[in-house]
């Protein structure tokens, strides 16, 4: 029975897991849109929604938590800087997932996931 375990393990091991996510984290807040796998998608919502409270926080531990789960210092400046600007007044829901169908070659379901209000962001 799989009572009170959470999340996916996407066929990876636990570091494999977790340097996916810190990427897909990453180009996410980069471009402020992803096309990638449903289930990927619905695994990268929490970690971009918690990394996203961390930027509205702002102060210097939360930077470095931040950092400790992005790649690159230019992301993390535009997380603190541009995003958590962004989103000072939401207080969640940050990102928003649309189901695009199966992909062509395996047939794997789809997803876009992006941030919401991306179009003012750009």
């Amino acid at each position: 029975m799989r009572h009170r375990v959470a999340g996916r393990k996407l066929s990876r091991n636990t570091a494999q897991r977790k340097a996916l996510l810190r990427g897909l984290a990453s180009d996410l807040l980069r471009h402020g849109k992803l096309q990638t796998t449903e289930a990927k998608a619905k695994s990268l919502r929490p970690v971009v929604e918690k990394l996203i409270t961390l930027g509205k926080r702002g102060d210097l531990h939360a930077r470095r938590l931040a950092a400790g789960r992005l790649y690159g210092p230019e992301i993390l400046q535009k997380l603190f800087s541009e995003i958590a600007e962004l989103y000072q007044d939401r207080p969640g829901g940050y990102t928003r997932i649309y189901k695009l169908g199966p992909r062509k070659g395996d047939g794997a379901p789809m997803a876009l996931i992006e941030l919401v209000d991306y179009e003012e962001m750009a």
